[in-house]
């Protein structure tokens, strides 16, 4: 059925047209480039952060644990040979405790709490960058 005001019960939802020309959205399309630009800065962390992490984490297990493995061979080849013995304390304390790359010192702990750091900033841009998006 047809009501006697049809057309002008979905203009009342439409914004006013006082002089029937359409104003550009400037507002509009200055936040929308901002949000874009938000989400991709958050999009590209959260990728090289989700890359590297698993690996800087994996690396500082790894280097924490060598010396205790390379600890228990030594321990099994002590009633081998003397002289194997020898050669795998040798390497046992060649193994370094810090690597020092210009100011920074690197240690098998900070890899670890680095590659933590990393997932936990993956996860925070990853949700920024969803809001990001619903913001568009």
């Amino acid at each position: 059925m047809d009501s006697f005001n049809s057309g002008r019960a979905t203009d009342r939802f439409l914004p006013s047209r006082q002089d029937g020309s359409q104003r550009f959205p400037f507002a509009r399309i200055a936040r929308v480039a901002i949000c874009a630009v938000f989400y991709g800065l958050f999009y590209f962390v959260q990728q090289v952060t989700e890359l590297m992490a698993p690996l800087v984490l994996i690396l500082g297990v790894g280097w924490a644990a060598l010396p205790h493995i390379v600890g228990a061979i030594g321990t099994s080849a002590a009633s081998a040979d003397p002289q194997t013995r020898d050669i795998v304390t040798h390497v046992a304390g060649t193994i370094p405790h810090q690597v020092i790359i210009g100011s920074h010192v690197i240690t098998a702990d900070s890899l670890v709490v680095d590659g933590l750091l990393m997932m936990a900033a993956a996860a925070l841009c990853a949700t920024l960058a969803a809001v990001a998006a619903r913001e568009m």
